[in-house]
């Protein structure tokens, strides 16, 4: 081979280096970054694979507590889109990390008790005879920092079985440790958003909160003010809010909110 012809081929795989290469930065820039709150992540992790293929675009998910992504919005981690609670969000509106014109509910899911499967199943059903389990229980994991772990705070305050329920309860850190704690026999029960507790393997669903003493956690999404896939990230947010999402969510232990 002369060195003309051996240059000519060099030259050429040079051109198609650099266009494989072009390509691969043009698929990267589609890509979208999105923190999802963990309430949300049953239902993410089916819709977005969907929308990957519908859209054509790659999307990244880091999943953590509405709180702890908070956090990382404000001290500047890049994201594309956000799905926390509402008083997150509209933290992140008043501080301009969040569009404004973005913001959008997704769904709810009410709080709910989990027990390991088989365990006993005491009555829930009425406001005295939820009192009546929690007081019997062996032991009571809940997220101290999560929206569930919060409210179900909120609530035993109010009831009054707050000091009672001290000495028996288990706080953690996210709702992945109420399940592991569940599944280990530490505690008896664990508070929950139901779209939390229905993907644990090994538990179950004992019942909703009874209706005086339900809270639901709200989902809502907003997309970056700072985005550079604005268009991509408001086309996902769309895509939760689609009336075609509505089996998913109510497959996963959630359902519309009142707007």
């Amino acid at each position: 081979m002369n060195r003309t012809v051996c240059a000519a081929l060099l030259a050429a795989a040079g051109i198609s280096l650099v266009g494989a290469l072009a390509q691969a930065r043009a698929a990267g820039e589609g890509d979208i970054t999105v923190l999802c709150s963990n309430g949300l992540k049953a239902v993410a992790e089916d819709l977005i694979p969907q929308f990957e293929r519908t859209a054509k675009h790659k999307v990244n998910v880091r999943y953590g507590l509405a709180a702890a992504l908070k956090q990382q919005i404000e001290r500047g981690d890049p994201f594309d889109v956000a799905f926390v609670t509402p008083a997150v969000m509209d933290v992140l509106v008043k501080q301009v990390k969040i569009a404004a014109d973005t913001r959008a509910t997704i769904a709810r899911s009410g709080l709910a008790i989990a027990i390991r499967s088989g365990a006993r199943k005491p009555d829930i059903k009425t406001l005295d005879a939820f009192k009546r389990a929690l007081l019997d229980a062996k032991g009571i994991a809940y997220a101290k920092e999560g929206a569930s772990g919060v409210a179900f705070a909120a609530l035993i305050d109010r009831l009054g079985i707050a000091p009672a329920l001290k000495a028996k309860s288990k706080l953690t850190v996210t709702g992945e440790e109420v399940g592991e704690a569940i599944l280990k026999g530490e505690v008896e029960f664990g508070v929950l958003p139901i779209s939390e507790i229905l993907p644990i393997k090994g538990a179950e669903m004992l019942a909703p909160f009874p209706a005086e003493a339900q809270s639901y956690i709200v989902m809502v999404g907003g997309a970056s003010a700072a985005s550079r896939q604005a268009a991509v990230a408001r086309d996902l947010i769309k895509f939760f809010t689609d009336p075609a999402a509505l089996p998913v969510l109510k497959a996963k232990g959630m359902e519309r909110s009142p707007r």
